[in-house]
């Protein structure tokens, strides 16, 4: 008699995030799971966005994942490098990602370690913006002092010769900068690449404006910046005219104006004629941020539905690569409502990698206290509460038959109509104090295909125990963690039972993959 091959067999995925057994008490009080290390570090790395949460510091969590890394560089380099290369590609998320190299580095030559990847190569895969070599080792003189190792220059140099351009020089090289391009050139010993015959002279302009600014000459193989000098040395009274002008818009470009810039510039207001100019040259998430300021300055409705257009089209949201709430945030402080639809449109499209589940599926998404207090950045209003009800309305809106409930203290569903916007939604969540998980979970389980759990994870105690206990052992429980503390509020690892940190296009696929009876691995190798 066949005891295990038989037709009712199934595989039984496991995810990657992995406790240990190992039990902890939450920060409410409730009975909690300890991670392994790597699970540890991710979840932390892909939800700090240097700000205090509600239980944890700023230099708390910092402390913990500065710890983390250097662990993990010594004991496993492989992953950590492999980690931090995604954190600053599709995770998207800068600090995280030079803070964890520089601490990597660090612990490696301190440990001595020669194995996996090298120290230069994971430096200069975490640098993929201009002003970054100087992020980097500020960070790191600011910490361990000027004696920066040769790994740490190498990686630098590799990346400035990627990264500095005529551009980037203009909009990055400013005096309010403690690394100045000439600094950091000097530091690291750059040569310019061979395969742009013009990168020497524009080191050399660096240097020049740098160390002797009163006298440095402009190349003329730097078009861009002869023509933002040409700019510059436009009498003050003059400006607004040229800004005004036929071609106003074509100088703005070609000199390589900001529009940071360009409000200095003119020593005067940035007015309708002003944002009008400059608007063709601004980047979409740019014009997402001023959206307020469109509307003060009274610029037109054709521009406005030139800005409109940009912000909603789907190529340049994914190109832009920003998370769902940026959209939100927008959205919740425009003023005219001119831009309601377009953002409306923009935050569809940055969810376009929401699973489309089938069958029934239960949604809980967190509204307690401490969901509220955490900004999701300092300089950010929104918070994790906001994150967690977007995304829980994103997977029961796409899903084939979902119940969507918000819990706290009590819970509740919330209603919603198939195809509504996420935006509608979203204004029918409430604030409901504590996180009573197990209740939620038992009073709203029936009989659902899968349970998905958005949250920070810190359940207060319940004589019910562990959330993930309420629901049957053959039925997947998924949990978004959105905080990365320490202890979660169940187990993960095992069959069916499954915990996920990041809002990436690879954190949502992870859901049809484990559905599929596969395994699903790391992001940056799934």
């Amino acid at each position: 008699m066949a005891r295990f091959n038989t037709r009712a067999a199934k595989a039984q995925p496991t995810s990657r995030v992995t406790s240990t057994g190992r039990v902890l008490r939450t920060h409410q009080g409730g009975r909690g799971q300890e991670r392994d290390a790597r699970s540890e570090l991710f979840l932390l790395a892909v939800a700090h966005f240097l700000a205090d949460t509600f239980y944890e510091t700023r230099a708390d969590r910092d402390d913990r994942f500065a710890a983390l890394v250097r662990e993990l560089a010594v004991a496993d380099p492989t992953w950590t490098a492999a980690l931090l290369g995604w954190l600053r590609g599709e995770g998207n998320l800068r600090t995280a990602s030079l803070v964890g190299a520089a601490e990597y580095v660090k612990a490696r030559l301190d440990a001595g370690a020669t194995d996996g990847p090298a120290n230069r190569q994971v430096i200069a895969s975490v640098l993929r913006r201009p002003d970054e070599p100087g992020e980097l080792l500020a960070y790191w003189t600011s910490r361990y002092g000027r004696n920066v190792p040769k790994p740490v220059k190498r990686g630098i140099a590799d990346a400035v010769r990627r990264l500095y351009g005529e551009k980037s020089l203009l909009k990055y090289d400013t005096a309010a900068k403690g690394y100045r391009f000439g600094d950091i050139l000097n530091l690291v010993h750059a040569a310019p690449d061979p395969a742009k015959p013009w990168q020497g002279d524009l080191f050399q302009y660096a240097l020049d404006r740098r160390h002797h600014p009163d006298t440095a000459v402009v190349p003329k193989s730097l078009p861009v910046v002869v023509a933002h000098r040409d700019l510059m040395a436009l009498r003050p009274a003059k400006r607004r005219k040229v800004v005004t002008g036929a071609h106003g818009a074509r100088r703005l470009a070609d000199a390589g104006m900001t529009w940071e810039a360009l409000a200095g510039w003119l020593q005067g207001p940035m007015d309708k004629a002003a944002w009008e100019a400059v608007i063709p040259s601004m980047g979409a998430m740019a014009l997402v941020r001023n959206l307020r300021n469109f509307d003060e300055a009274g610029v037109s409705d054709e521009v406005a539905a030139q800005v409109a257009a940009r912000i909603s089209d789907p190529a340049e949201v994914a190109r832009s690569r920003q998370f769902p709430f940026r959209y939100l945030a927008a959205y919740q402080h425009a003023p005219s409502l001119r831009w309601s639809y377009p953002l409306e449109q923009a935050l569809g499209h940055s969810l376009a990698n929401v699973p489309a589940l089938p069958g029934r599926t239960l949604v809980l998404v967190d509204r307690s206290g401490s969901m509220f207090y955490s900004r999701l950045s300092e300089r950010s209003e929104l918070n994790r509460a906001d994150a967690a009800a977007i995304f829980g309305t994103a997977l029961a809106l796409r899903a084939a038959d979902a119940d969507l409930v918000e819990f706290g203290t009590s819970s509740k569903r919330v209603k919603f109509k198939r195809g509504e916007s996420v935006l509608k939604v979203l204004e029918r969540f409430g604030d409901l104090g504590g996180t009573n998980t197990s209740e939620a979970v038992r009073a709203h389980y029936k009989k659902h295909d899968r349970v998905l759990i958005v949250t920070d994870e810190q359940a207060t105690y319940s004589h019910y125990g562990d959330p993930t206990e309420q629901v049957p052992a053959h039925v997947p429980v998924y949990t978004w963690n959105l905080a990365g503390y320490r202890a979660g509020h169940g187990p993960s690892g095992r069959a069916n039972r499954h915990t996920f940190g990041g809002l990436s296009d690879a954190a949502f696929r992870m859901v049809p993959l484990l559905e599929s009876a596969r395994d699903a691995d790391w992001p940056w190798t799934g």
